[in-house]
Order: C-alpha cells, then structure tokens, then sequence
C-alpha cells in the first residue's frame, strides 16, 4: 500500500503500545484510520490525542470475542467503509512454565494472539478481493521463530501465526490478488507487555517498531523481523546446527533461554 493518504486502516490493540503509535503514524499520512481495542478509556484518551483535523474512529471490541468481531466488523463497514489495510496488532503475553498456566491462560492467549487474526481478517478480507486491492499486515514475533523456556504458550500462538499469515500470502499470489500480505517477527519491545525482561540482545525502541513495520507496509515486504538478523540467525543456526549446539548458542551464548526469567508483564 504504497499511497496511504485516504485508505482506511484499522489497527487492533490501537489504543496504546506500537498500535498507538501506528495510529499517529498514519494519521499523519493522511489515512482515516479506525482503532478496535478493549479498553474503552484507553480509545477516548488516544482519539482526544490525535484529534486535530485528523479522521479517526474507535470501536471497543474484545477479539477473543467472535460475536463481537462480527457485530463490529459489520457496523464498520455500514458506517466508515471497505477496510483497505489491516493490522492485526493486539497480542497478550503470559510469562510462566507450561505446568503453571491455566486453561483460561492458554485459551484467552490461543483466542487473542492466533485465532483473533485469523478472524478478523476473515470479516475484511472478502472486501478486499472482489476490489481486488488490500494489505494485511500481521503482528507477530520472533518468538515464533525461537523457543524459549516461559513462552511456550506464547510461542505457540505467534508460531501459529505465522504460519497462517504467509500462507495466506501464498494464497492471494495463486489467486492473482492484488492483495498483500506482510508477517512481522519483532524480538522484544519496551511497552510494558514484557516488562521484567532481561537480554542481552537490546530490547527494542517501540516508536522504532511502529515506523519499521509503517515502512513495510508502504513497502509490500513480506516478512520482516525485527532487528532483521533475527530471521537469518535462526534459520541459518537451526538448519547447520545440530539441536544441542544450537540450544548451546541460543541458551548460554546468546542468553535467550533465560530472558523470562524476572519477567512480570503489563500491569492490569
């Protein structure tokens, strides 16, 4: 989506974090963009912010919530219009053992972080296909790239998202679609969801984030990690490494096993 002005992008988690920060980002080329977020006070404080001529919406909506995605999806289209650039960006992170979540840890972070894009895209994407023009960017992370000891909830999800993201690029490219679809796998980012973390790796700017993945919307790219040699790193050491040297490398060298050790998350 290489001219911005004009389309309407929605954003999910739009209220605060990099989703925050991507709302600005395109009001200032001139988008009209729409935030679905659960906090309603978060919506009213962030549409009061940015408010300055601009035309921005906000919905309350919970995308663990199938009902709501339909009900909202609709009054979206009936009230604003044809959604011309999605981004899948609201995620929630719980930082404990396997043996330590709950079933409604694993459902609720499943729902939000895997199922919700799946979901929503699935109300927008249709639109998308028969005006034949689109772009779907979905938030991921590199912890669906790299396994690590606290996140196996977590990675669960963002592995799942991944893999339905680039394959539904895949899918758009055999339809003939002009359609694209852009998968980000960013490492850790200062905004409060990994509060605690701890790495040797620098943990990364959120205002940098939001511009990257801007960038790469404006760009058509396909998949970007965050910073880039994450991707590279990981798939050139899980292909030439034998497992054990490459949890060596990863674990005691690049200390990425035990950056969850202090994490405590978002506050409620």
């Amino acid at each position: 989506m290489k001219e911005l002005a004009g389309k309407i992008v929605l954003i999910t988690g739009g209220a605060s974090g990099i989703g925050k920060i991507m709302v600005r980002l395109m009001l200032e080329r001139k988008a009209k963009v729409i935030i679905w977020d659960i906090n309603q006070a978060n919506i009213d404080e962030t549409i009061a912010q940015f408010t300055m001529g601009e035309t921005i919406f906000g919905y309350k909506v919970d995308v663990s919530n199938t009902e709501q995605i339909q009900e909202t999806a609709k009054k979206v289209k009936q009230e604003i219009g044809i959604v011309d650039v999605l981004i899948n960006n609201a995620g929630i992170a719980v930082g404990k053992y396997f043996h330590e979540h709950s079933a409604t840890d694993v459902t609720k972070t499943m729902d939000i972080n895997a199922s919700a894009p799946m979901l929503v895209t699935r109300e927008f994407l249709g639109d998308m296909m028969n005006q034949n023009s689109g772009h779907i960017c979905n938030i991921a992370s590199s912890g669906g790239l790299v396994s690590n000891p606290k996140m196996s909830v977590y990675a669960a999800s963002k592995w799942a998202l991944i893999g339905w993201s680039d394959s539904l690029r895949l899918e758009m490219e055999q339809l003939n679609k002009d359609i694209n679809i852009t998968t980000i796998m960013p490492y850790y980012i200062n905004t409060g969801m990994f509060a605690g973390v701890k790495s040797r790796i620098p943990i990364l700017d959120p205002e940098s984030v939001a511009a990257t993945i801007v960038r790469a919307i404006e760009s058509h790219s396909k998949m970007v990690t965050i910073p880039g040699y994450i991707y590279r790193f990981t798939r050139l050491g899980q292909a030439i490494m034998p497992l054990s040297v490459f949890d060596w490398f990863a674990g005691s060298v690049m200390g990425i096993y035990k950056t969850m050790e202090h994490f405590v998350g978002r506050k409620k």
